[in-house]
C-alpha cells in the first residue's frame, strides 16, 4: 500500500503539472473550436461562448482526479507485481513502467488515439470494449513473449495475441471534426508523450520504495 500511496501520488501530481502546461491549453482551445462549431442556443438567439474559463476549482478538480487516477494505476501494476512475487527495484520499475504504457497507451492508440475535445469519435460503448480487449491482448502477448522457458507455439501465440485487435479494426468515428488536424495531431503526440512519462515515473518511483523497504526489513 505504501508502495502504491507514494508512487501513484507523486507520478500522479508529476502528470497533472506537465499536462497543465501542456496538454490542457490544448484542450482549452479545442474547446474554444466546438463552443464556435456548436453556439449555446439561449431562447431565440445564439450566443457563442469564449474561452472556457480556467479557474480554481477546475484546476483542483483536475489534479484531485490525476493523482486518485496515479493511485489507480499503481494498485494495478505493483499489485499485479507482488501476486506474481516478481520484487523491483528503480530500474526494473521503470521498465515494468515502459512496459505498462506500451499496453495501456500506445497499444490502444494505434487505433484510438487520444483525441481533444470537438474530434468526430465512435460510440462510447465501442470504444470501451475495442480498449479493454486491446489492453487484455497486448498484455497477455507481452507475456507469452517475454517470459522465459516459453515453447515457440506460445510465442507465435503472444504475436497473435499482440496483432488481433488491430487485425480486428476500431470502431469507427462517426461525425465531422470542429478542431483542425494540426491541433488534433499536438493534441495525440503530448497527450502520448506526458503519459509515457507518467509510466516510467510510476514504476522508477515505486521501484525505488520497494527496494528500500525491502532493505529496511532485513
Amino acid at each position: 500500500m505504501l508502495v502504491v500511496l507514494w508512487s501513484g501520488a507523486l507520478a500522479g501530481l508529476a502528470l497533472f503539472v506537465v499536462q497543465r502546461f501542456t496538454v490542457i491549453p490544448l484542450i482549452e482551445t479545442a474547446e474554444t473550436y466546438e463552443a464556435s462549431e456548436h453556439p449555446v442556443a439561449t431562447g431565440n438567439t445564439h450566443e457563442e461562448p469564449g474561452r472556457p474559463a480556467d479557474d480554481w476549482k477546475r484546476t483542483s478538480l483536475t489534479a484531485l482526479t490525476t493523482i486518485l487516477s496515479g493511485m489507480g494505476f499503481a494498485a494495478l501494476l505493483f499489485g499485479s507485481l507482488s501476486i506474481t512475487g516478481i520484487r523491483v527495484n528503480t530500474r526494473r520499475g521503470a521498465l515494468w513502467g515502459l512496459a505498462a504504457f506500451a499496453c495501456v497507451g500506445l497499444a490502444p492508440a494505434i487505433g484510438l488515439p487520444p483525441q481533444p475535445p470537438g474530434v468526430a469519435v465512435a460510440g462510447l460503448y465501442e470504444r470501451q470494449i475495442w480498449w479493454v480487449g486491446t489492453v487484455a491482448a497486448t498484455a497477455t502477448g507481452f507475456w507469452l513473449l517475454a517470459s522465459k522457458g516459453r515453447t515457440w507455439p506460445l510465442r507465435v501465440g503472444g504475436v497473435v495475441c499482440v496483432s488481433l485487435p488491430h487485425l480486428i479494426g476500431a470502431p469507427a468515428a462517426i461525425g465531422q471534426n470542429a478542431v483542425p488536424p494540426e491541433l488534433i495531431h499536438r493534441f495525440t503526440i503530448a497527450s502520448l508523450a506526458t503519459t509515457g512519462i507518467f509510466w516510467i515515473l510510476l514504476g522508477a518511483v515505486g521501484g525505488f520504495v520497494s527496494s528500500r523497504m525491502q532493505a529496511d526489513s532485513r
